[in-house]
């Protein structure tokens, strides 16, 4: 059994469906599409969603982590995702649901502000991938860039808002790490779900800087020791006000 997932380098669920895949054991490739132009790859890779990661697994196509996550479990024969207890079964789909549907936007909102908001920065991502003239695919991408992020809510006030909620919301990463929810000797889909957003914000140069002492990102290095890409800082330094008390 061979699964094949679709995904973009900055991409904070796309880590966590390979990550979950290198865990169960289970052989796949990576295929990297353009950020900005990915929702109308992977509709021509067969999937009717226009979101990554998507995953072809034994015939079937999935997108989103969540779904993902079931399906790699499901066909795992080595470590799995889930508990087999079904009351810490259930904690840990509360937080995985936590960490796909409010911690999940969190580093996206911020990434697409500044994808949005500074040419030098697409540019950067156009030569990570790999395109030919990534200056000039910087620029003919941003009218995709700011769709792009206004589909994260990646407005000013909206940044500056989510930023200011950062504290709180590690906050809640350490209360899960605290009842062992996550964290545990052998780690699992909620470990997975959380630990890229937590490791993608530390990617920031102006965010590391703020947040590595924190509990939720000695955690996350330890889990994820690697990250690919850096995000230079671009961010207003009056944004950052709230995370310097």
């Amino acid at each position: 059994m061979r699964a094949t997932i679709y995904g973009v380098l900055p991409s904070n669920p796309t880590h966590s469906a390979r990550l979950m895949a290198e865990h169960t054991g289970i052989e796949h490739r990576m295929v990297w599409l353009l950020p900005g132009l990915h929702p109308l790859l992977v509709h021509t890779r067969g999937f009717r969603g226009d979101t990554v990661p998507a995953m072809k697994l034994d015939g079937r196509r999935y997108q989103h982590s969540r779904a993902i996550s079931r399906a790699l479990d499901e066909a795992s024969e080595g470590p799995r995702l889930f508990p087999a207890d079904p009351s810490r079964r259930s904690k840990v789909e509360e937080a995985e649901r936590w960490g796909e549907q409010v911690l999940q936007a969190v580093p996206r909102r911020i990434y697409r502000w500044i994808a949005a908001s500074h040419n030098s920065f697409r540019t950067q991502l156009a030569r990570e991938v790999g395109v030919p003239a990534p200056g000039l695919v910087a620029r003919l991408n941003a009218p995709v860039a700011r769709t792009m992020a206004g589909r994260a809510e990646a407005s000013d006030g909206r940044v500056r808002e989510t930023l200011a909620e950062l504290p709180a919301t590690l906050a809640r990463v350490e209360e899960l790490l605290d009842a062992r929810v996550i964290g545990g000797d052998q780690p699992n889909a909620a470990d997975f779900q959380i630990v890229t957003s937590v490791r993608t914000l530390l990617c920031h140069e102006d965010l590391e800087p703020l947040l590595r002492d924190r509990p939720a990102a000695r955690w996350a290095r330890e889990l994820m020791p690697e990250y690919p890409g850096t995000v230079p800082a671009l961010l207003p330094a009056e944004w950052l006000e709230p995370l310097r008390a």
